[in-house]
């Protein structure tokens, strides 16, 4: 098979960070099966014109910083810029550096703003799509993509160190906090050896100034006989940083910046050499910042972070290694290919048609949190409750069932329970549609207990209040939702996941929206463990059928045939958990005063 060639455009060799993270990720994704990863690096216009000449690409790809690439967006006269890749007929995508929430929402496509005066046009503008590696990053820009950062491949060798040694490294720019270390590590230790590199910058300290003045800093903090410090200036490649920080005991990186700032790069080396990894509570670690127990020295102690090992960044190791990042970049360039692709194609039948104007989109991420009052903006406090207590509702429990007002009644409780733990996001909810979140949580939990579950997985987890509980009383759940990264099919065939590997798989009002529900149930059996049990809740109506009035946002309302017999034919490895009550001639809830319909459950358990 003659695979797509995709320029990779990056910047001529330089001492900075956006030139490396470009060299390790350009060596992953030469790997695909899918594309032929062309590297180009230059320094103009004119050369990357000489590689599409030669390469006839389908796509290219940059490793883009308007402060490495200023050739693609230069200033003209004042507020004035001229967009040097605009005439390009090929799907562009960019890989930013420093990005924020703010800027990727307010990402747009360079032929839908060409000339602008606004200085962000320098990148924010230029670009048919955008690649972002902060896991962090909610998707609600249909042309940003986001990956998982990128660990690379390292087998640590060294002894652990018999005196504690502490780490670190990073250029000599603003808020690296290299002298808290020295506090810090004083603080909690008589005998210690602290190792800093802090080499010159190509961008911001070529003289090294800066570099000198911290590692003079440092040296005048230095109180203890028992306290070692040594620092270097070397610019290390990266097998000789791998090397470094594996010799150390911890690694530590107490940034200070707080707000509008990238992610950074320094700890996809760290996490590589199997040491624990001490951070500060920077905007930039907010990746690694659900690490349990916590990693940030504002929780812990650098002895109890030391002693808890590399437990904490298990998930992490896992998540970010090559294979993955293959995937997710091919992934990525499979989707924007074909969203290019059609916005093309509706351009071109506009002008010879008088095309009906509609916004192009690939799969419709709000359809899965659709249902909430979108008034309501604040956000809950994720912090884990300690020692809350949750009684299960009591009586006859039937877990499939329509949620009506009978079963509002039952999950009254629940639904109360909610609010005391994640108010803001219960008020962004409509009320009676409540009873779905209520019942999931109700259930899940009692299976928790009932089967000793520990590996939870939520389908559809952004703003799902069931999940959100469950994690604030401690639970571990492992979530998916286009906001915040994948669609199941998606995840399913990800290099990492694991087959039959979930005891409990929960979705709440998600599956009636995805046109393809067959492979949507078909994932969640695959990802079940054997004994493992499915979770689901949808939008029901007895009765209808295709043309018939339904939300805009619903691929379909379900009905009694639906959960019986054709859902149950796509399981053949599975069984309800006891015997269903679908009745419903009387739908009770009412969205936008002209949807009538109900909610049904839907719980199977696979088979051992």
């Amino acid at each position: 098979m003659n695979k797509k060639n995709i320029l990779f455009v990056s910047h001529t060799p330089k001492q900075c960070g956006v030139y490396e993270f470009g060299k390790n990720l350009f060596e992953a994704i030469q790997k695909s099966e899918k594309y032929n990863f062309v590297k180009i690096e230059g320094e103009s216009k004119k050369e990357l014109d000489k590689a599409i000449s030669k390469f006839n690409p389908s796509a290219i790809f940059y490793n883009y910083h308007p402060a490495v690439m200023p050739w693609v967006c230069t200033k003209q006269t004042k507020g004035l810029y001229k967009n040097n890749v605009s005439e390009i007929e090929v799907m562009q995508i960019a890989m930013i550096h420093e990005i924020t929430q703010k800027v990727a929402d307010n990402a747009s496509n360079r032929r839908d703003k060409y000339l602008q005066g606004d200085p962000s046009f320098q990148w924010n503008s230029l670009f048919d799509f955008y690649v972002a590696a902060d896991p962090t990053l909610l998707l609600k820009n249909d042309i940003v993509f986001k990956t998982g950062r990128l660990i690379p491949s390292y087998i640590n060798k060294f002894e652990e160190p018999v005196i504690p040694t502490f780490g670190s490294f990073g250029f000599g720019t603003l808020n690296k906090g290299f002298e808290k270390i020295i506090d810090k590590v004083q603080d909690e230790f008589d005998e210690a050896v602290i190792k800093i590199n802090i080499p010159f910058a190509e961008f911001g300290d070529t003289d090294g100034n800066n570099a000198k003045k911290i590692a003079e800093n440092c040296r005048a903090k230095i109180n203890k006989q028992g306290i070692k410090l040594e620092i270097s200036h070397e610019f290390l490649d990266d097998a000789k940083l791998l090397d470094f920080l594996a010799q150390n005991s911890m690694n530590v990186f107490l940034y200070e910046d707080k707000q509008d700032r990238g992610i950074s790069s320094t700890l996809d080396f760290a996490l590589a050499v199997n040491r624990p990894i001490a951070v500060s509570d920077s905007i930039m670690f907010r990746h690694v910042q659900s690490a349990n127990p916590s990693i940030c020295v504002e929780d812990s102690s650098l002895k109890t972070i030391l002693k808890n090992g590399v437990g904490p960044l298990r998930k992490f190791k896992e998540e970010w290694d090559q294979k993955n990042m293959t995937w997710e970049v091919d992934r990525i360039i499979d989707t924007a290919i074909h969203k290019y692709v059609t916005k093309k194609k509706i351009s071109f039948l506009k002008k010879i048609k008088g095309f009906v104007k509609r916004k192009v989109t690939g799969k419709n991420v709000e359809a899965f949190t659709w249902l909430r009052n979108t008034n309501a903006v604040n956000e809950d406090d994720m912090s884990i409750i300690k020692n809350i207590n949750y009684s299960p509702v009591i009586g006859q429990i039937n877990f499939n069932r329509i949620l009506d007002d009978e079963a509002r009644k039952i999950y009254e409780p629940t639904v109360e329970f909610l609010k005391t733990l994640v108010p803001r996001t219960m008020s962004k909810k409509i009320e009676r549609a409540n009873v779905q979140q209520a019942f999931v949580f109700d259930t899940v939990y009692r299976f928790i207990k009932q089967n000793n579950a520990s590996k939870l997985l939520c389908v559809g987890s952004y703003e799902d209040t069931a999940s959100m509980s469950l994690i604030k009383m401690g639970y571990n759940i492992e979530e998916i939702d286009p906001m915040i990264n994948y669609f199941l099919q998606d995840y399913y065939t990800k290099p990492s996941i694991k087959k039959s590997n979930y005891d409990i798989v929960f979705s709440t009002s998600v599956i009636e929206h995805d046109p393809h529900d067959e492979s949507f149930i078909k994932c969640i059996e695959g990802l079940l463990a054997p004994g493992g049990v499915a979770v689901i809740t949808c939008d029901y109506k007895d009765g209808w059928k295709p043309g018939d009035l339904k939300p805009d946002v619903d691929a379909r309302l379900y009905t009694k045939n639906d959960l019986e017999k054709r859902l149950l034919s796509y399981l053949p490895n599975s069984t309800l958990v006891d015997v269903p009550n679908w009745e419903c001639p009387n739908p009770d809830f009412v969205l936008a005063e002209k949807y009538r319909y109900t909610f049904a459950t839907f719980v199977f358990k696979k088979n051992n």
